[in-house]
């Protein structure tokens, strides 16, 4: 017979209630209280049922991050891989399992309804509001990350306009007019007046750069090309644009930019002396490219971090605030260069 809770109290001298404890709430009990208990189950062989525990404790013990992609996309991302890393070591701290949720069988709505889950982090949702108020209905706590701010729910950003802004003016003070953008695809097929969240802000942060230099994204002498946010996705991106030849790759990623310099050294176009190229988040790949990326640093760890925190006293019942904005940075690299005279 498997040994049960009453088996594991008579043997350590103690109610089943503070066997309950010891499992689910230990800091009720004396530590050596509770090393004594577990001590007792690990002799007995007791585990516990997950879901029992669940239906007493009313947790999972579970965070999930619910994502809009199938995940065999966002995990090819590596900028997806750096904000697990901040919200898994705040899971660590705090005792949580992390699951990634993403549509199931191609619906949001039963991701968000088959999630055994305590808290959801949503990241890039901006088209997804009626995912968010499915999770208003099952009244599970969330904090939104990489979204457009939505009315009373907690949301945690970087200032993606300045970003793109100090991205596309410093291409510009090197003397470039002739300018491809490399935009993470949205579904709206370029159509950039149509954007909303993450991908609007940056167009907004370009397009005040170009403006003050008297130009715009007109598709004749600054391009817009939307493309998967992958490597491949820039790879092929900047294999099509090649034959319009600009002299400068402004990408919204630098995983994206990453698959523009392959394309380039393999069409034998020179980095940076024909052709600069700025990336977007400051990945580790950034500093390992060939020439290393200029690129704009936004702080993808601490960001994680810090709505993983955020989502934990919300779901504590703590007041929280409602949104947070992170600071970027630009940083100069070798792969950008004046522009060759003509």
């Amino acid at each position: 017979m498997k040994p049960t809770i009453r088996d594991i109290a008579e043997r350590a001298g103690v109610s089943k209630t503070s066997v309950s404890f010891a499992f689910n709430d230990p800091s009720r009990l004396p530590q050596e209280t509770v090393q004594r208990i577990l001590a007792v189950a690990d002799e007995l062989g007791y585990m516990p049922n997950p879901l029992a525990r669940s239906m007493t404790s009313k947790r999972t013990g579970n965070l999930g991050m619910l994502f809009p992609q199938p995940l065999q996309e966002i995990l090819k991302n590596l900028y997806t891989l750096e904000l697990l890393r901040g919200v898994g070591h705040v899971c660590d701290e705090h005792g949580y399992n992390l699951v990634l949720v993403s549509p199931l069988l191609g619906s949001m709505r039963h991701a968000v309804s088959h999630a055994v889950v305590d808290g959801f982090l949503t990241i890039g949702l901006e088209h997804y509001k009626s995912t968010v108020l499915l999770l208003d209905k099952r009244e599970i706590p969330y904090v939104m990350v990489d979204s457009e701010p939505y009315v009373g729910a907690a949301c945690v950003n970087i200032d993606d306009s300045a970003g793109a802004y100090e991205a596309m003016y410093h291409v510009l003070a090197n003397g470039h007019r002739r300018i491809a953008i490399l935009g993470i695809q949205s579904g709206k097929h370029g159509h950039f007046e149509e954007y909303v969240g993450t991908i609007a802000y940056r167009v907004q942060g370009y397009r005040r750069a170009l403006n003050e230099f008297g130009l715009d994204i007109d598709q004749k002498t600054v391009r817009l090309v939307e493309c998967p946010c992958t490597q491949a996705g820039g790879y092929q991106a900047m294999k099509q644009l090649a034959r319009w030849k600009p002299t400068a790759v402004v990408a919204m990623a630098d995983i994206i930019a990453a698959g523009a310099i392959d394309a380039a050294v393999e069409l034998g176009i020179q980095v940076p002396a024909q052709l600069s190229i700025v990336g977007y988040d400051d990945l580790p790949l950034a500093r390992w490219l060939n020439p290393p990326l200029t690129t704009v640093a936004q702080p993808t760890f601490e960001k994680a971090q810090y709505a993983t925190r955020l989502l934990l006293e919300i779901m504590d019942g703590k007041s929280a605030e409602k949104e947070h904005m992170f600071a970027t940075q630009l940083v100069e690299r070798a792969s950008v260069a004046r522009v060759a005279p003509q």
